[in-house]
């Protein structure tokens, strides 16, 4: 778990949405995790999720709250919460106004179309490469096609930990790109779901409102969380 936190970005969105605009300014390529606790548990039980998270060419960014509390809890100052939708808005915005190329890969093929839509309309300038659904059979034929068509850009919303492990598959062979695993937020960037409030986002509870909107959710949240808080007590117990 320590191994996570010391590659976890600690500056903030602010800091963030620079970084991004010098990656998406010189074409560099990165591969970007955002992470919730249920993000670091997998890694704690998948062996192969573990080595794309200690992977040197990877940024894990604190998507959850928990996260962010977590690092406070170890000794890391996190500024706070970097979240995929809004790196996704981002690097929308940075297509727009460097006239970069963007894929995106997943969620239902309704979801997919909206927000084509939505981006050809709010972001004229930003070049389309591709889009296709998450229920296709084959999806690594799919980031062939990514690959032959070197985007920019390459979002990719098949949840945790798949569409990081089909990104940390192919990423070495491509010579440019910004990779994100985004998992639901095509919902929300194409309006098909609500994100939170404002007030629950400036709060910092954007997981209860997902957990009350979506009571599914409840069970596989509560194991996560309870796992996490009590690693990171066992932790910082062994560290007195």
């Amino acid at each position: 778990m320590i191994a996570y936190f010391n590659k976890i970005y600690t500056k903030g969105s602010e800091c963030f949405d620079r970084d991004l605009d010098g990656y998406v300014q010189n074409a560099s390529k990165k591969f970007i995790i955002t992470a919730n606790p249920e993000t670091l548990m997998i890694g704690r039980s998948d062996p192969e999720f573990d080595n794309i998270l200690k992977r040197k060419d990877v940024t894990i960014v604190p998507d959850g709250i928990g996260v962010v509390k977590a690092g406070h809890l170890l000794g890391k100052k996190i500024a706070g919460r970097v979240t995929g939708v809004e790196i996704a808005r981002t690097l929308f915005s940075l297509a727009d106004q460097y006239e970069k190329s963007i894929y995106l890969f997943g969620a239902k093929k309704e979801v997919l179309h909206k927000l084509v839509k939505k981006i050809r309309e709010e972001y004229p300038r930003a070049v389309i490469a591709g889009a296709q659904d998450g229920y296709v059979r084959d999806r690594d034929k799919v980031f062939e096609d990514i690959l032959e068509k070197q985007p920019d850009i390459v979002l990719v919303a098949l949840g945790i930990p798949y569409q990081e492990l089909l990104i940390g598959k192919y990423f070495d062979r491509f010579k440019k790109g910004i990779f994100v695993g985004v998992g639901g937020s095509f919902d929300v960037l194409s309006g098909t779901k609500k994100r939170a409030p404002k007030i629950f986002i400036k709060l910092n509870l954007e997981w209860l409102y997902r957990i009350t909107t979506e009571p599914k959710r409840i069970g596989r949240f509560c194991r996560s969380n309870i796992k996490f808080l009590f690693e990171i007590i066992t932790i910082r117990i062994k560290r007195r």
